[in-house]
């Protein structure tokens, strides 16, 4: 180690780097002109262990953009695959590298990655290359869903390179540093199973198991159980989406982690009025990831990641075949639980009643036909004072808020304020901001993406003057469209 690494405070321990060399590819990050630090997530750094107080702008720059890199990394680009809109392609990092597994002040395992570090092997005639405002934006919305409590991968610097990448324009080229759990997808285990190597299928999943789910290791069906837990963690994770109004945008199965942490904030919003058919990608033209259809996607990704564990669930193909069937299967009762119950606690409503799911149901109608704004009317309701006397005005709104009173009245009433300010957020990322904020970092003027990353740090605190955070976007017949960034 470098005295600098000494300093900063690295300590790599890089595992996925010792499996198969199918899988992956031992390549460094393509150097960059002339990379400039735009951001660093000082609080995140604390958080893993790093001290980056003494360490020059200069030299932090070549570290975040792959010039200078860590003695004791181990680069690697992943090889995986993923059913992209329906339709199976064999991927891996085009614009991505691991700079080795990092182990934080509490011990845990994450990795380290550079997206928009170069080519690779698996780039597929794309530049390798990404654009400064999509890495400020993943910055921005990861940063605001760890905020929110949502499982996410967060992001710990982004630089500028100094070269520009060509998209439909000439626009400035940016490094995003990207902080995950791991990056193993269901595409990794799909990528295995379609060479048909079962030995090296059983090394991806005792390596999973070991990285994330050590205590199903001596269970009597660890592929079966790895499932079941993958399962649990995905109905969580778009439990919370559902929660706050989030549209991924773009689930394909390299897009769901076997870790269960919200992954690729390409095309990704989130809703201002509510509508389950909202779509924000621009790829996106039939619905397939539209915010409604988010549970039956996660389903369908999951039944996929059920088709690569069969062969170690059973010797027996039909076995194997109904056991994961079966289990897969279990989604929408489970997933329906975790909706109504948090909706419950969105509503301020602890004891279950079966009366419940027709009052929820009944808000979102009254939401969805009149268009009304899904984070505005959920906070209004927590904090009774802003109720929109418009809204009450309305014969339909008002003969629900009369009812959902007298439910919440059945409860402590202390303790079901509590569990909607633990809800519903006062603030989200709103795509209007995020433009506003966005155009002004790439003119240099980095003070409104500060102070929106300082509200969104604490969505669900009290703050002051956050009206403008707040606000719906003004009136327009455009719709709001999100791009990958490739």
């Amino acid at each position: 180690m470098t005295s600098q690494d000494v300093k900063i405070g690295w300590r790599f321990d890089n595992t996925y780097a010792q499996l198969p060399e199918s899988i992956l590819t031992k390549i460094k990050p393509v150097s960059v002109k002339k990379p400039n630090l735009v951001l660093l997530n000082h609080q995140l750094s604390k958080d893993l262990g790093l001290n980056f107080s003494n360490i020059e702008n200069n030299y932090l720059a070549s570290i975040f953009s792959g010039n200078i890199l860590p003695k004791s990394s181990e680069c690697i680009a992943q090889a995986y695959a993923g059913h992209q809109f329906g339709h199976f392609t064999m991927l891996g990092d085009g614009r991505a590298i691991i700079m080795g597994e990092h182990i934080d002040q509490e011990k845990k395992r994450v990795d380290i990655q550079f997206k928009g570090s170069g080519k690779t092997p698996y780039s597929r005639n794309a530049d390798g290359r990404a654009a400064l405002g999509p890495m400020l934006r993943e910055y921005i919305i990861s940063e605001a869903m760890h905020g929110l409590k949502i499982p996410t991968t967060r992001s710990l610097a982004v630089v500028k390179t100094g070269e520009n990448v060509i998209r439909e324009t000439p626009l400035q080229g940016a490094i995003l540093t990207r902080v995950a759990s791991s990056h193993i997808r269901v595409g990794t285990f799909q990528y295995i199973a379609m060479t048909g190597d079962l030995k090296n299928l059983k090394t991806l999943l005792d390596y999973t198991i070991k990285r994330h789910y050590p205590d199903i290791k001596e269970s009597d069906n660890p592929a079966l159980e790895l499932l079941k837990k993958v399962i649990k963690k995905q109905i969580e994770l778009v439990t919370n989406w559902m929660r706050v109004g989030f549209v991924h945008g773009v689930m394909n199965t390299d897009n769901m982690t076997i870790s269960g942490e919200t992954i690729d904030y390409g095309p990704c919003a989130f809703m201002d009025n509510y509508n389950p058919e909202t779509v924000f990608s621009s790829i996106d033209h039939h619905g397939r990831y539209a915010y409604c259809n988010q549970p039956v996607i996660t389903k369908w990704n999951l039944a996929r990641f059920a088709e690569t564990l069969l062969p170690l669930i059973n010797e027996n193909k039909e076995k194997a075949i109904k056991i994961a069937t079966d289990t897969v299967n279990e989604f929408d009762s489970i997933y329906k639980t975790h909706w109504i119950n948090m909706m419950r606690k969105k509503l301020g409503l602890i004891e279950e009643k079966k009366e419940d799911e027709n009052l929820i149901n009944d808000l979102l109608l009254f939401m969805e036909k009149n268009k009304v704004d899904y984070t505005n009317t959920f906070f209004s309701l927590t904090e009774k004072d802003l109720i929109d006397n418009d809204l009450l005005k309305q014969k339909e709104f008002y003969n629900w808020h009369q009812k959902w009173k007298k439910r919440q009245s059945e409860n402590n009433i202390k303790n079901s304020i509590n569990l909607m300010k633990d809800s519903n957020p006062s603030v989200i990322p709103r795509n209007h901001i995020v433009e506003e904020v966005l155009q002004a970092a790439e003119k240099d003027n980095l003070l409104p993406l500060n102070s929106f990353l300082k509200i969104l740090q604490n969505p669900y605190g009290n703050h002051k003057n956050i009206s403008k955070y707040q606000s719906s976007p003004p009136p327009t017949n455009d719709l709001y469209r999100t791009f990958c960034g490739t």
